[in-house]
């Protein structure tokens, strides 16, 4: 799978980016917030569909951080502290904290939420594409 770079939605007070080579299918946005995260629905995503805040609160459950927010007033999602990394029953890495990410090119990322790659397999590298054997999990 080919990184692509992340679609944004914009609403009048949050807006939405979806990356769609991070996302795992956790499906705690559909589920959690049918209105905002329709997937069968275009575009799937209908950033004024909630209160922000609401939609913010349903964006941080997203454990991959395919789905991320950027409130049109207020602060910026406050990363989890302490930091933790859990490998889940699959084998993944599920990373919550105030993290520095390096790609596979060398870039330097910010992030909140990341679920990490544990076998090597991926080509979204560092990041669990489902490539490997998590994929049966």
């Amino acid at each position: 799978m080919t990184p692509k770079e992340p679609k944004a939605y914009k609403g009048k007070q949050i807006s939405i980016t979806y990356e769609v080579g991070r996302c795992l299918h956790a499906a705690e946005c559909v589920r959690g917030l049918p209105g905002v995260f329709d997937s069968g629905r275009r575009p799937w995503i209908q950033p004024d569909g909630a209160a922000a805040e609401l939609a913010a609160e349903v964006i941080r459950r997203c454990p991959s951080g395919a789905l991320q927010y950027r409130l049109a007033e207020g602060p910026e999602e406050e990363p989890d502290r302490p930091t933790t990394v859990v490998r889940d029953p699959a084998g993944r890495l599920v990373v919550r904290g105030d993290l520095s990410v390096t790609t596979a090119d060398g870039e330097v990322r910010r992030e909140t939420r990341a679920m990490l790659c544990a076998c090597g397999v991926s080509a979204n590298q560092p990041f669990c594409d489902l490539s490997g054997s998590c994929h049966s999990e």
